[in-house]
């Protein structure tokens, strides 16, 4: 089993299944939640808890609840962000696509738009058009943090590290020891079997200020491949529901003890920076 492929199913079950996902590479970049920031305001209905509190079908519910406000008023900005924000958060990744699609022919010129319509191709596996929308969004006199971020975790996984790493620390001199940015740092190292770097990077994303549940299940995986499983159990555990950490445990055991899993990982840490 390859880097990638472990990473891929790893996130693909927790974000399927545990009500914090962990994502390997942020594309949100909002701190603290990737992927889980409070919905936009505006003329949408109000939710009974935080999105970052929902669990899987709660989540269901809420993005059943913002979608009719979005079909009432398909051309309403806020309604057609959350819509989408919620359909990846339930792993819809396809229609969040085709929903961000029309919000960004309303709002052709929108930076958060470009921006959310590029996280949704990305998403969607449409990388390189991904690059090009984030980049439209992007402007030199005003760069954007989150934007720089963005376009490295799409570069990571079109295995263009050593670009994707440059965008990172462009994006840290924006916006110093943000969690976010440092956790998707750490994982482009992982990508690349870096196991050592990788943690580095990653135990200073989770020592930061509001570093959340999400780039500590990062750490969790790179403490696990390097095959000290019961400190990474410790890190998975952390500030989740017993429900939401056994969960995350089950899976991240699960994918560990995948035959040469993290034993590959371990053989090709020499110190590679890529």
């Amino acid at each position: 089993m390859t880097t990638k492929n472990i990473l891929s199913a790893f996130t693909h079950r927790l974000s399927a299944g545990a009500a914090v996902a962990l994502m390997a590479l942020a594309l949100g970049g909002c701190a603290g939640q990737e992927g889980r920031k409070e919905l936009t305001t505006g003329s949408i209905p109000k939710l009974s808890k935080p999105v970052q509190s929902m669990n899987a079908t709660e989540l269901a519910a809420a993005a059943e609840n913002i979608g009719q406000a979005y079909e009432r008023d398909p051309k309403n900005r806020e309604a057609g962000l959350n819509y989408a924000n919620l359909l990846r958060m339930t792993g819809r990744n396809e229609q969040a696509l085709a929903v961000m699609q029309q919000v960004a022919i309303n709002h052709p010129t929108d930076r958060e738009v470009l921006g959310a319509y590029g996280k949704a191709q990305a998403a969607a596996g449409q990388l390189e058009q991904a690059l090009a929308t984030i980049g439209r969004a992007q402007t030199p006199d005003r760069p954007d943090w989150k934007l720089k971020s963005a376009e490295g975790a799409v570069l990571d996984q079109l295995g263009r590290a050593s670009e994707a790493r440059t965008r990172y620390r462009e994006a840290l001199d924006i916006q110093p020891n943000e969690p976010t940015i440092l956790s998707n740092l750490g994982m482009s190292y992982l990508l690349t079997k870096d196991l050592k770097t990788a943690e580095t990077y990653l135990r200073s994303a989770a020592d930061q200020p509001g570093a959340g549940s999400s780039v500590r299940q990062n750490l969790a995986l790179a403490v696990g491949l390097q095959g000290r499983f019961q400190e990474a159990e410790t890190i998975a555990r952390q500030e989740l529901t017993p429900e939401q950490a056994e969960a995350n445990v089950a899976y991240l055991r699960s994918m560990l003890s995948q035959k040469g899993a993290w034993t590959e990982l371990a053989k090709a840490d020499d110190g590679n920076t890529n």
